[in-house]
């Protein structure tokens, strides 16, 4: 059996972890050689001191949902008295809000409504192409391209090439949650399945739209089945190349029906750090500071993230599950400096934004 160290040395020069070697690395490996391990890992495929993140928003659309995720505070069911759904001018007005603060990447995300049909979003994602041309729609998830494939009784694939024509540019990894059938059951029973997750993230690859890889850690999953998450992950990216980062965040508990214990902050670094080296295959993975906050943020530099995610100038999820955390593109840029990195602006795709001036990003 090979030693820790020599598994540590060869994850951080780009080598192949085995399944039983990433939770191996997981359960047994040294915090701090961990860390070590991915940080040389990120500076090997990133060695300026560039950090990159994204001037965005996610706005929830609506709260109703027929999936009903135990882990989910923000859903209402069907019919509720507090159940919402924006109407497209109201969805404007904070398009509008966001494109005149910078932002580039527009999230529009929210439950899986079956009373939305599919030309609702297209009517939609049309007017934001044609008022607002300069931001990137990078919107819906897994489980709202399922739900309207029900509703529509069409296959995903012709739901995601409806979308597109309509000017959707690319698919988040939302939804993604633990891609493990007995974890599934238990937290989100009318959720996807894993292997449905995945044949719609290869299809709107196939298509041409980038999407990204989420996880969120911290309900019932244990160290093996973390690894399984991205051991699917990386397969799928053998196969199709087209996801572009990697966004583990731990599950917010406070106000949900599962409840259970936040994560620590040594567990997100431990996820963090075992990422970058188990997936060897994505060139970028984010520190998702929403959930634990900018401090935890700036430590996520020196464990495998190369990027800072975004402003995410209005949230509601994850504040709804019990989550506080908030920070302005000032906060951002100030927490990567202190950290001794420079912020530089990119778009959805990782293409530097033009107004910005450095000569290598990585």
């Amino acid at each position: 059996m090979s030693s820790l160290v020599s598994l540590l040395d060869r994850a951080a020069g780009g080598g192949r972890l085995t399944f039983d070697e990433g939770v191996r690395l997981y359960k047994e490996a040294d915090i701090h050689d961990l860390g070590a391990a991915a940080h040389a890992r990120r500076m090997q495929l990133y060695p300026s001191c560039a950090v990159t993140y994204v001037i965005d928003t996610t706005i929830n659309y609506t709260n109703v949902c027929n999936v009903h995720c135990t882990f989910c505070a923000f859903f209402r069911p069907e019919h509720h008295k507090e159940g919402y759904t924006m109407s497209h001018d109201t969805v404007l007005e904070r398009v509008k809000y966001a494109a005149d603060r910078g932002a580039t990447q527009i999230m529009i995300q929210g439950g899986v409504n079956p009373e939305l049909k599919l030309e609702w979003f297209e009517t939609l994602f049309a007017r934001v192409r044609r008022e607002y041309p300069r931001v990137d729609i990078h919107s819906l998830s897994v489980s709202e391209i399922v739900g309207l494939s029900r509703v529509e009784e069409i296959p995903t694939r012709e739901v995601l090439v409806r979308l597109k024509a309509a000017g959707m540019k690319s698919l988040p990894g939302a939804g993604a949650e633990i891609l493990v059938e007995r974890v599934r059951k238990r937290i989100s029973a009318r959720k996807v399945r894993p292997e449905e997750w995945l044949g719609v993230m290869r299809d709107a690859q196939e298509l041409g739209m980038p999407t990204t890889a989420t996880m969120m850690f911290g309900s019932i999953e244990t160290a093996e089945e973390r690894i399984e998450h991205m051991h699917v992950l990386r397969e799928l990216q053998d196969e199709t190349g087209g996801f572009t980062a990697f966004i583990p965040w731990y599950y917010v508990p406070f106000l949900t029906p599962l409840r259970g214990k936040e994560a620590t902050g040594l567990e997100y670094l431990r996820v963090l750090a075992v990422s970058r080296l188990y997936l060897d295959n994505f060139a970028h993975l984010q520190a998702s500071w929403l959930t634990p906050g900018l401090k935890l943020g700036q430590l996520a530099l020196f464990y495998g993230c190369d990027d800072m995610g975004g402003t995410i100038l209005e949230e509601r999820v994850v504040h709804d599950a019990g989550s506080t955390n908030e920070a302005t593109r000032a906060d951002l840029e100030n927490a990567i400096r202190k950290a001794g990195f420079v912020p530089v602006i990119r778009d959805t795709y990782w293409n530097l934004r033009d107004d910005v001036a450095l000569a290598t990003a990585g």
